[in-house]
This record gives C-alpha cells, sequence and structure tokens, in this order.
C-alpha cells in the first residue's frame, strides 16, 4: 500500500499525461478503498491538466458516492481536484466554495498540507487585493507548519505572491518575495525550479529598472543553459527586453527571434496573439 508521500511521487506536472498511466498502474495495484479514492482523485487532476475536463468530472463522480464513508483527506483532495477542475475550465465562481469546503475540512482535520494547497487555491482563483491577502494566508499556514509536506508549499507560494504583488506595481514587496522563494528554491536543490527562481527575480529587477542587474542575471541562466545543451524561449524574451531598454536594438533582435521561435507553440504565448505579434516585430526591427 502506498503513501501519500509515494501519491505525490508520482507526479510529473511537466508531463501530466505520462503522470495519468503512473497513476493508473498505481491504481491497479492497490486494494485499499481510502487509497484507491485519494489516487483517483489524482487520476482526475492530472486528465485537467491536460484540458480534458469533462473525463476530470466523470473521473470525480465516480467516487463521489464514497465521500461520506471515507477519511478527511480523500474528501479535501476531492474538493480540491474538483475546483482545480472548474477552475481551469473557466468557472471559478463554482470552485470557489469547493476551495473554501476544502480549507474547512482539511484545517479541523489537521491536514496542514492539503489546508495550505486549498489556501493557495483560493488565492489562485480570487483577484486584485483578495489574491494577495490569500497568499499570505496560504503562506502562513505553510511557516507555521512543523509538517514537511505543508512546508515544501513555501517557495510556490511566494512565488505566486510575488507575482500578485508584482502585477499590482508593488515591485519592491515583489522582489522580496522572489528572493525568499530563491533562496528556498536553492535549498531543495532541484536546477529547473532553481532557474525559474532566478529568471522571476530578473524579471522584476527590470521592472524596478535595475535593467543592468536583471541582464547579467538573464545572460548567467542563458549561458548555463547552452552549457546543459537546453534553450528557453523565456530568458531569450527577457534578454531582448533588457537590451531594448537599454537601446541595443540590434542585440536585442537575435533574441527576440529566438524567443518567437521557442515560444509560438507555448500555451502561455500562443493564446496571445498580441505578445507573438509584438515578438514578431522586434525580432524584424
Amino acid at each position: 500500500m502506498p503513501t501519500h508521500d509515494e501519491i505525490d511521487a508520482l507526479w510529473d506536472f511537466s508531463d501530466p499525461a505520462a503522470t495519468e498511466q503512473r497513476l493508473q498502474s498505481a491504481l491497479d495495484e492497490v486494494s485499499d478503498g481510502a487509497f484507491r479514492l485519494e489516487i483517483q482523485t489524482q487520476i482526475a487532476r492530472a486528465q485537467g491538466l491536460q484540458g480534458r475536463f469533462e473525463d476530470a468530472h466523470r473521473t470525480l463522480d465516480l467516487i463521489e458516492g464514497s465521500l461520506d464513508a471515507s477519511p478527511p483527506r480523500v474528501q479535501v483532495r476531492h474538493r480540491l481536484e474538483r475546483g482545480r477542475t472548474l477552475n481551469s475550465s473557466g468557472k471559478p465562481a463554482e470552485a470557489m466554495p469547493l476551495f473554501e469546503q476544502a480549507l474547512g475540512i482539511a484545517s479541523d482535520a489537521r491536514l496542514d498540507d492539503l489546508a495550505v494547497d486549498a489556501a493557495h487555491m483560493i488565492a489562485i482563483t480570487a483577484t486584485g487585493d483578495a489574491q494577495i491577502e490569500w497568499n499570505r494566508k496560504a503562506l502562513h499556514l505553510a511557516e507555521r507548519s512543523k509538517e514537511p509536506r505543508a512546508r515544501r508549499w513555501r517557495a510556490s507560494i511566494l512565488n505566486n505572491l510575488g507575482w500578485s504583488l508584482h502585477d499590482a506595481g508593488l515591485y519592491e514587496e515583489a522582489l522580496d518575495a522572489f528572493t525568499r522563494a530563491l533562496h528556498l528554491r536553492s535549498e531543495q536543490g532541484e536546477a529547473k525550479t532553481i532557474r525559474i527562481a532566478r529568471w522571476c527575480v530578473a524579471r522584476c529587477l527590470r521592472s524596478l529598472g535595475r535593467t543592468e542587474e536583471a541582464l547579467q542575471l538573464q545572460q548567467a541562466l542563458l549561458d548555463e543553459l547552452a552549457a546543459a545543451g537546453e534553450e528557453d524561449g523565456f530568458v531569450h524574451e527577457e534578454l531582448g527586453e533588457c537590451l531594448l531598454a537599454l537601446g541595443r536594438e540590434e542585440a536585442a533582435r537575435p533574441h527576440f527571434r529566438a524567443a518567437l521561435d521557442a515560444l509560438c507553440s507555448h500555451p502561455a504565448v500562443s493564446s496571445d496573439p498580441a505578445r507573438l505579434a509584438r515578438l514578431g516585430r522586434l525580432a524584424e526591427g
């Protein structure tokens, strides 16, 4: 019978399809009812991340009738995944009550990791000042917990808080959040998340007008990626923006071209025609 950590270890958020297959294989090997239900909630999550929202709802529907007799952990995860599926499919108003219910159940059952998850989803679903407030609440829950599973959330929440503050134009506060997130990512020692955290710090420095510092950080990231045989369109985009802000249009152009080539099919960019059009103009000069 797997542990909760072992279930979570099956996740690769960059490849939800492969994650779904691993979860399905684990489900086939588990006889314990509560663990089967918990794994099914995660299968629904993997389906939702693939944009298969109807499949995710059907998976969650299959276990709905078993919820009243299930442990609080399953009840919370079911509400979280139903809410995530609704929110990702453009129905935040329907998702919010589920996240609030999940937070209440998790808090009552002292499931710190899931309480933090629920609070962080409330923050994602909220808007404006409420988003900042709920990110701070989620961070407080993670910081006061003694459970490693809950405390692991701190870096992700600080990243989200940083972007909420950045979007509100509170760049100094955002930089503090991004810097704290980078410190935690460095402690965790995962190269990919460390690079993302460094990118966020550099991006915020550009917003603060500290463009030369931002340029140096992005160039260091580009050099590391090149040494590893990797490329990142977002790093190229930021290098282009930094060089453009410094009046170095010719030097910026190849970075914008590389960014366009790398990001034209990226979900976060392909859905933003204005951004793609701007990259195209700047790439051509």
